[in-house]
C-alpha cells in the first residue's frame, strides 16, 4: 500500500511558491503531493519573486478532480494572472500530459520538509539529526507563528528547533526585542509559572500523543527532572494543583517519614518515582521562594503565592497529611503550628519563647505574615519584661521618665497584644490574652504606685517647687528654647493626646528616616542622657495642659489664648517672633498640602508651632478603630511638616499635651459617680477603688480638688475609642522628642541619643542591660596621637577622642593582619587604623549590629562627624569586605550597621578572638 500523502499547510505552500518563483513567471499551475486541510484558507495573496499574486488552493483526490480544477481556473478570466495550487495524492503516472504540461516542473512536487524548515528559519544548514526526526519537521511547519520563526543564524540546531517548537506549542513567553528564541530560558521556574496559566496546559493537552511525549523528554533534558513530573500531572488533569502537590512532596525527603505518609504523598502524584517527586518538590520550593520575595512589592504575586499555599493546605487536610507536614516551610498550617509553639512558651521561660520565635521567623511564610510575626514579637517582649525585676515607682519625676523610657514601650506592646492574632487563631489568641492580663496587672500596680506619689506631689508642686519634675508649662523653656539658633528656629509640633506608646514608635520611625534625636546631657554621672518627659497639668485634659504648654504658664484656655500666649512667650522671653498654627490653618488649597501662610512662616526665622489633633480626634470620635499603633503617616500633616522642617533646616520638638488610655471593652458601662465632669475625672473629695484624690496648685479644675482614676478601665461617660484626664502614667506623662536634621545643630550641653540609648534592654534581645552605665556600653576612646599631615579618611575632627585597644582585641588583630595591609594598599584616604579598630570592637561588643548614631558615639566622644557616616562605612567596606564578601554593611533598609564577626575572622585568616 502506498504511503498516505503528507499533510500540507499554507506555510508549506508559501515556501514552495517562493522556491519555484522563477518557474511561476511563466506557469500558473503547481501540483503538490500532499493533502490540504478542508478548513484551511483556499485563497490568499502572497509575494512570489517579489510580486504580489493571488493564490488559490484546491485539494483533489482523483484525476478528474485535478483536471476539473485546472480547467475551471483557466477558464475564469478574473484569474488570468493567478496561481492555482492543487494538492493531491494522485501519482504522476495517472495524470495526463495535458495537465502536467502546464505544471511547474511538469510533475507533482514532493514536499521536502527539511528544505522548507530551512527556508522558514532562514538558515543555510540544518543539524543533521533533524533529517531523521520527521515528527519535529512536521511539527515545526505546522506550528510556525503568524510572525514567523525568529532567525537563529546560519545553522538550525536540534535544541534551538525543539525550543522554538516548545515556545510556540505551549504558549510560553517569547523572546524580547533583540533576543533569539535560543536565548529564552525554559527552566523549571518558567514551566511552573506556565502551569498556573489557563491556556498553557490546555494547549499541551491538544497535541498529538507522540509530540507530547517527545516534548516531555526534551523538557526533562533541558529543564530538569521536575518538568516531566509537572507535564505528567497536567496530562492526568492535575495541572492546576501541580505546585500545591509539589509542596506536599517535601514530606518524602525526611527518612523518618512513615510508610503511610509516603504512600499518601505518592498517591498525589500517580506513577512517579520518589526521586522525581523530590526533584519536583525542590523546584516548586525554589519558585515559591522567589514569589514570596516578590510578593512584598506585588499584590498579584502575593495572591498567586497564597493560592498555591492554600490549595496545598487543603490537599494536605484531605489526604490526612497536615500533622505529617508540620515541619513544612511553606504550609500555612505549619506556620500556624509554629506560631502556637511560641504562644505555648509565653507562660514559661522567656528564652524558650525566644527560641520558638526565632524558628517562626525562619519559616518561609514569615514575610507574608509580617503582621502576625509582629504581634508574636510583642508577646515575647512582654514575656521578657515580665521576667525582669520590677522596681517600684519612687517619685513622680522618676515615674514619668521611666514611663517614657520603659513602660510606654510596655504599653505599645500591650496595645498590639490586646488586639490578638491578626488572623484570629483561637489557640494563639487565648495565650496572648492570658499574657496581656498578667502584664496589665503588673502595669496596674505601677499606675497605683504612681497615683499615690502624684497625690502627695500635687499638694505642693508648682513652677518654683517642681520636685525634680519637668512641668508641662516649662517645656518651651527647657526643651524648645535651647533649639533656638542663629541660623534656624525650632518647629514645635504638638500632637494632642500622644501617649508615650505612640511617641516611642514615632521616634523610632523618625530615626530610621534620618532624624537625629538629642537630649540634654545629665549634670551628674549615671545612665547618660535620656528622653525628656514632662508632667501634665491636672486633670490631664487639653484645655488645661495644652494651653499651659503653649503659653509657658499654668493656665486654662482655648485656641485664641494659646496663640496669643505662644507669641507673647517668645517675644518676651527671647525677643523673637512666635507663630502658632491650629488645625483649620494647616491644610492648603488644591495642589498644596500646606497653606501659604504656614509655608511662609516655616521659611522665616520665627519659631513655629503647629497643633496636630489627629490622635485626640480619633480617640474622641471613635476613629481609632482596630489601630494599635501610630506611625508618622497616620498623623495628618506630620510627614509634610517634618519634610518641610528638614528642608528649612529646622530642629523639631515633638511633644504632647497629655497622653491617653484606650477603651478595652471591659464589658461594663460608665462608672456611676457624682460630679463627673469628663471621661476620666470628677469633682469630689472621696476616692473609690481605682481612683485617687488630687489637690493643690496644679489642679486647675474643681476649685483645686478632683478625683481621677488611675485604673484604665474606669470611665464616667459613654464609650469612646480612648480617654484622658485621669491619673495613670499613660495620661499624665508628656513625652518629648527632640529631632535634629543634622548633627551640627546639636545645642550646647546636649548629646545625641542613639537608638540603643532610648530602647529598653528587654525590647531587643541581647541589648545592654539597663543598669549598665552608658560610659561602659559605648567605649570612650582616648585622644589619638595623630602626626601632622598624616593621611586619613576624615570622619572625625583632629580633636576626636581615639583609643587603640589592647592587641588581643578583634579589631587590633584584623588591622595587624597581612590581609588588611594588602587591602589597605588599594584604598585611598583610608581611615586611621585606630578608628577601624574602634569600629570593629564596638560592633563586636554590641553583638554585631548598631545604629549609625550609636556607632558614631561609640568611636567618637565628641560625636563631631565631618562627613556622612554612609560614606565612612563605604570606605570601611572596601577595607573589610575581602573579595566582595559581606563582612560589613547596612541592614534594615540602611538603618543598622552589621558586622559578621565570624566571616571577618575567616576572611582575615584569624583564629579565635573576641566575638
Amino acid at each position: 500500500m502506498p504511503a498516505a500523502p503528507p499533510q500540507i499547510n499554507r506555510l508549506t505552500i508559501e515556501a514552495l511558491l517562493d522556491t519555484y518563483a522563477q518557474s511561476l513567471r511563466e506557469r500558473r499551475l503547481m501540483l503538490v503531493h500532499g493533502r490540504y486541510p478542508g478548513k484551511a484558507s483556499d485563497a490568499f495573496t502572497v509575494k512570489i519573486g517579489g510580486e504580489s499574486r493571488r493564490v488559490y488552493v484546491s485539494d483533489q483526490d482523483s484525476v478528474l478532480g485535478v483536471v476539473d480544477a485546472w480547467q475551471r481556473h483557466r477558464s475564469d478570466p478574473s484569474r488570468d494572472a493567478d496561481v492555482l495550487v492543487v494538492t493531491t495524492g494522485v501519482g504522476d503516472e495517472q495524470l495526463g500530459w495535458d495537465v502536467r504540461g502546464h505544471a511547474v516542473k511538469r510533475r507533482a512536487l514532493t514536499v521536502e520538509n527539511a528544505e522548507i524548515v530551512k527556508q522558514r528559519f532562514g538558515v543555510k544548514e540544518l543539524d543533521p539529526r533533524l533529517y531523521g526526526e520527521q515528527w519535529l519537521l512536521d511539527a515545526l511547519l505546522d506550528a510556525e507563528p503568524h510572525e514567523g520563526w525568529q532567525r537563529p543564524g546560519s545553522l538550525l540546531t536540534r535544541d534551538v528547533a525543539v525550543r522554538a517548537l516548545a515556545v510556540a506549542r505551549l504558549g510560553l513567553d517569547r523572546a524580547g526585542p533583540g533576543e533569539t528564541t535560543a536565548g529564552l530560558g525554559i527552566d523549571a521556574d518558567a514551566m511552573l509559572a506556565w502551569s498556573r496559566t489557563s491556556a498553557g496546559p490546555a494547549r499541551f493537552l491538544k497535541l498529538h500523543d507522540d509530540e507530547r511525549r517527545r516534548l516531555k523528554e526534551w523538557l526533562g533534558e533541558t529543564a530538569g527532572a521536575a518538568v516531566p513530573v509537572l507535564m505528567s500531572l497536567i496530562e492526568s488533569g492535575r495541572g492546576q494543583d501541580a505546585m500545591a502537590r509539589g509542596l506536599l512532596g517535601s514530606a518524602m525527603a525526611d527518612p523518618a517519614t512513615s510508610a503511610d505518609t509516603v504512600l499518601a504523598v505518592g498517591g498525589l502524584f500517580g506513577q512517579v518515582r520518589r526521586a522525581d517527586i523530590l526533584a519536583f518538590s525542590d523546584a516548586v520550593a525554589g519558585t515559591l521562594t522567589r514569589w514570596i520575595a516578590e510578593a512584598r512589592h506585588s499584590e498579584g504575586v502575593k495572591q498567586r503565592a497564597f493560592s498555591v499555599i492554600d490549595k496545598a493546605d487543603r490537599l494536605a487536610a484531605e489526604a490526612g497529611l497536615t500533622q505529617a507536614l508540620r515541619g513544612s516551610r511553606f504550609l500555612l498550617s505549619s506556620f500556624t503550628a509554629q506560631l502556637r509553639d511560641v504562644a505555648a512558651e509565653l507562660a514559661g521561660d522567656s528564652g524558650t519563647a525566644e527560641a520558638a520565635l526565632t524558628e517562626l521567623r525562619g519559616h518561609s511564610l514569615a514575610t507574608l505574615n509580617e503582621d502576625r510575626i509582629a504581634v508574636a514579637e510583642m508577646a515575647v517582649r512582654i514575656a521578657r519584661w515580665l521576667a525582669t525585676e520590677q522596681q517600684p515607682v519612687e517619685s513622680v519625676a522618676s515615674g514619668v521618665r521611666r514611663h517614657l523610657a520603659e513602660w510606654g514601650w510596655v504599653d505599645r506592646a500591650l496595645n498590639m497584644l490586646w488586639a490578638g492574632d491578626p488572623v484570629g487563631d483561637a489557640v494563639t489568641d487565648q495565650a496572648y490574652r492570658t499574657l496581656h492580663d498578667t502584664a496589665r496587672a503588673r502595669r496596674d500596680v505601677l499606675d497605683e504606685q504612681f497615683a499615690v506619689r502624684l497625690a502627695r506631689w500635687t499638694k505642693t508642686a508648682a513652677a518654683q517647687n517642681p520636685g525634680g519634675c519637668l512641668l508641662v508649662e516649662n517645656v518651651l523653656t527647657e526643651a524648645a528654647a535651647p533649639l533656638l539658633g542663629r541660623s534656624a528656629s525650632p518647629l514645635i509640633l504638638l500632637l494632642d493626646g500622644m501617649s508615650s506608646a505612640a511617641a516611642v514608635q514615632i521616634g523610632a520611625e523618625a530615626e530610621r528616616e534620618g532624624w537625629i534625636e538629642a537630649a540634654p546631657s545629665p549634670s551628674t554621672d549615671g545612665l547618660g542622657a535620656q528622653r525628656l518627659a514632662a508632667v501634665s497639668m491636672l486633670p490631664s485634659v487639653t484645655r488645661i495642659s495644652r494651653a499651659s504648654l503653649l503659653t509657658g504658664t499654668a493656665v486654662t484656655g482655648g485656641q485664641s489664648k494659646e496663640s496669643a500666649g505662644f507669641a507673647a512667650y517668645w517675644q518676651q522671653q527671647h525677643r523673637t517672633d512666635g507663630v502658632l498654627v491650629h488645625k483649620a490653618s494647616i491644610g492648603g488649597p488644591s495642589g498644596h498640602r500646606l497653606t501659604e501662610e504656614l509655608v511662609s512662616a516655616l521659611a522665616s526665622n520665627s519659631v513655629v508651632g503647629v497643633v496636630l489633633n489627629t490622635i485626640d480626634d480619633a480617640l474622641d470620635h471613635g476613629q481609632q478603630g482596630a489601630r494599635t499603633q501610630w506611625r508618622i503617616n497616620d498623623v495628618t500633616f506630620l510627614r509634610e511638616l517634618l519634610s518641610a522642617a528638614k528642608a528649612y533646616g529646622r530642629p523639631v520638638l515633638l511633644v504632647a499635651d497629655h497622653g491617653h488610655v484606650l477603651e478595652r471593652g471591659a464589658g461594663h458601662g460608665p462608672t456611676r459617680a457624682t460630679g463627673a465632669e469628663s471621661s476620666r475625672w470628677r469633682t469630689g473629695t472621696v476616692a473609690e477603688a481605682g481612683e485617687i484624690v488630687l489637690s493643690g496648685p496644679r489642679v486647675l479644675e474643681g476649685q483645686g480638688t478632683i478625683v481621677a482614676p488611675w485604673h484604665e478601665d474606669i470611665r464616667y461617660t459613654p464609650r469612646k475609642a480612648g480617654y484622658h484626664g485621669g491619673a495613670s502614667l499613660a495620661e499624665v506623662t508628656v513625652p518629648l522628642l527632640v529631632l535634629l536634621p543634622a548633627p551640627d545643630m546639636l545645642p550646647k550641653g546636649w548629646e545625641v541619643l542613639p537608638r540603643e540609648r532610648v530602647t529598653p534592654q528587654w525590647w531587643n534581645r541581647g541589648a545592654v542591660p539597663e543598669e549598665t552605665p552608658a560610659e561602659e556600653t559605648l567605649p570612650t576612646p582616648k585622644p589619638s596621637r595623630k602626626r601632622a599631615g598624616q593621611a586619613g579618611e576624615g570622619l572625625f575632627t583632629q580633636a576626636e577622642v581615639q583609643h587603640i585597644p589592647a592587641p588581643e582585641t578583634l579589631g587590633a588583630r584584623v588591622v595587624g593582619s597581612d590581609v588588611y595591609v594588602a587591602q589597605a594598599a588599594y584604598v585611598r584616604r583610608q581611615p586611621d587604623r585606630s578608628v577601624v579598630i574602634a569600629v570593629i570592637d564596638a560592633l563586636a561588643d554590641a553583638g554585631g549590629t548598631m545604629s549609625p548614631a550609636a556607632l558614631a558615639a561609640a568611636i567618637s566622644a565628641t560625636g563631631r562627624v565631618k562627613r556622612n557616616i554612609d560614606g565612612f562605612i563605604a570606605t570601611l567596606q572596601r577595607l573589610l569586605n575581602v573579595e566582595g564578601y559581606p563582612v560589613l554593611g547596612f541592614i534594615d533598609s540602611g538603618h543598622t550597621v552589621r558586622l559578621d564577626a565570624q566571616l571577618l575572622r575567616t576572611q582575615f585568616q584569624l583564629e579565635g578572638g573576641r566575638s
